[in-house]
């Protein structure tokens, strides 16, 4: 068995690059880029730490590269025993990585993952034929599988990854609507699994046929230079897709797979002069493991992340159910009274009313206000009864992706006769990059809808100033969109701004107090908060903020 990868060699391609939808606002993920495609990771854009992060290692494969090659090409002795760990140390790195992405897959749908899981593992699979034919691993056992079939292995598993790497790329930025099930990966898996025992077969059944990579057991033929020249010209074209896609932040722990394979067959092949086990060859390896290590690394700590935030979100959830059933205690004792007040008054309005028709002279403009006073205390009482009932509607807790930006204009299209009603100009002002989050679209069109009538409430009860609403939304650095709803009127006095948001608090005279109660409870189930603060120069903002989507979606259109 002759023959090793000499310059390719190895395995290195996947070596577990792959990473993590970036938190952030973008984290920064995967999320399609909401703006600009989805959210791999909550991204769009990756935060300023994981740039720094990737900068410092392409910095640092750099500096490794420069530093080795004048040593690249002087050989070494008996580390043929080393192969075995090295094969077995890409195989977890690259087993793991794929398995990570295939779990992002079960959540987020997105054909672009099933992609690159694929091609991570592919090159796992690839791994354990690499070594096994490896010239010097198995010769005490008298095993010869020939010059050529380690390299062919190589070739194959080189050229491969970064095929998939393009697939990857080229994906469309959409998940599968489709209902969750394992099937695509089972299906993928077994594919995958069937192409690499393909390969192989035809790699061990075609020996006396394949390409003379290898003139003998260290060096190669001029034959093998292609392979490298290939991999390296895949490897800048799915990287200048990705960069120009720029679609979320896992693009960019890609790339930065890429650059480290370029750097490892840099040295291995043309620094290292493509001489098996030479420093320049076993260099590039443990670049390539190194630079597999952090970006796994990035992928596990994100992964760790989520389930941390969405351990706070179901906590969130259960506090906010418990509390529910303690305000509904409270409730019971107010809400015949609160659904009284206005039944009562419509009764003595349409008794009114009744007076003034049965008079000689019926005055049909105080039947006409006495009906008005009748339906505005039917709206009142309507409200009571769907406030109540939006908190416990059935699927309430069903969440999916959600094109933020959407679901605020169409809840500001519904309220706008409301606004000009009152006088009250609205300004949206949505961040184009806004990132999808995964939430309930009912739920939060509520909290909005919530939080837009206060502020029309609080500004029609004021005079002689601009009645303006302003609603901002944009993401925010730590993987979260942030929704803010400004208003002109009279604000929020200092010694309620700590209690508005408990049952019963209200500024408004007629309120229940519990509106602002229900919007807490709901942004804190999505794994969020909600505040206000003081407008300037007057008036209040109201503002809300819940986590992203972690992977590329195309969030579908909210409902009416």
């Amino acid at each position: 068995m002759t023959t090793s990868t000499r310059t390719l060699g190895g395995l290195a391609p996947a070596t577990g690059r792959a990473s993590a939808p970036v938190p952030g606002p973008a984290s920064g993920a995967a999320a399609g880029t909401a703006p600009r495609g989805g959210a791999l990771a909550a991204l769009f854009h990756a935060t300023a730490t994981q740039a720094g992060v990737a900068v410092v290692v392409v910095l640092a494969l750099l500096a490794a590269l420069v530093g080795t090659a004048p040593f690249a090409r002087q050989p070494t002795q008996g580390t043929e025993i080393l192969v075995p760990a090295y094969a077995a140390a890409s195989f977890v790195l690259e087993t793991l990585t794929a398995a990570l992405l295939f779990a992002m897959f079960h959540v987020q749908r997105s054909r672009a993952l099933l992609r690159l899981a694929a091609g991570y593992l592919f090159a796992a699979l690839m791994v354990p034929a690499w070594a096994l034919t490896f010239p010097g691993v198995l010769s005490g056992l008298g095993v010869d599988a020939g010059l050529q079939t380690t390299a062919a292995i190589a070739a194959v598993r080189r050229l491969g990854f970064p095929l998939f790497v393009l697939g990857y790329a080229l994906a469309p930025v959409c998940s599968d609507t489709s209902p969750r099930s394992l099937v695509p990966i089972l299906r993928t898996v077994l594919a995958v699994a069937g192409l690499a025992a393909v390969c192989l077969w035809l790699i061990v059944e075609g020996r006396p046929v394949l390409p003379g990579f290898m003139a003998d057991d260290r060096d190669v033929t001029r034959l093998w230079y292609r392979v490298p020249a290939v991999a390296i010209l895949l490897y800048g074209l799915a990287a200048a897709i990705l960069v120009w896609r720029r679609r979320f932040a896992l693009d960019m722990w890609v790339c930065l797979v890429l650059v480290s394979l370029t750097v490892e067959l840099a040295l291995m092949s043309w620094l290292g002069g493509a001489t098996r086990l030479g420093v320049g060859w076993w260099a590039g390896r443990l670049y390539g493991l190194a630079a597999a290590s952090i970006v796994l690394l990035v992928l596990l700590s994100e992964t760790t992340t989520v389930h941390l935030r969405l351990a706070r979100a179901v906590a969130a959830e259960r506090r906010a159910r418990q509390d529910r059933l303690t305000a509904m205690e409270a409730l019971s004792a107010t809400i015949a009274h609160e659904i009284n007040q206005p039944l009562a008054s419509m009764v003595t309005n349409a008794d009114a009313g009744l007076r003034w028709l049965g008079k000689a002279e019926p005055r049909i403009d105080m039947v006409d206000a006495a009906l008005r006073r009748i339906v505005a205390d039917g709206h009142r009482a309507n409200k009571v009864v769907v406030g109540i009932r939006t908190m416990f509607m059935t699927g309430a807790q069903e969440r999916e992706p959600l094109d933020l930006g959407a679901l605020l204009r169409e809840t500001v299209r519904d309220k706008a006769s409301e606004a000009r009603a009152a006088g009250i100009a609205i300004d949206l002002d949505l961040d184009p990059a806004l990132p999808p989050v995964i939430g309930n679209a009912l739920q939060l069109r509520q909290v909005v809808a919530n939080l837009i009538e206060n502020a029309i409430d609080a500004m029609t009860a004021t005079a002689g100033r601009e009645r303006r609403l302003r609603i901002a939304a944009r993401g925010a650095e730590r993987g979260e969109a942030e929704v803010s709803v400004a208003d002109t009127g009279g604000g929020v006095p200092p010694e309620l701004a700590e209690r508005i948001f408990e049952p019963f608090v209200s500024t408004k005279p007629e309120g229940m107090g519990m509106g602002l109660m229900f919007c807490r409870a709901v942004v804190e189930a999505h794994g969020g908060r909600l505040w206000v603060a003081p407008a300037r120069p007057r008036g209040a903002v109201f503002a809300f903020s819940i986590p992203t989507a972690l992977v590329p979606t195309n969030a579908p259109e909210v409902s009416r």
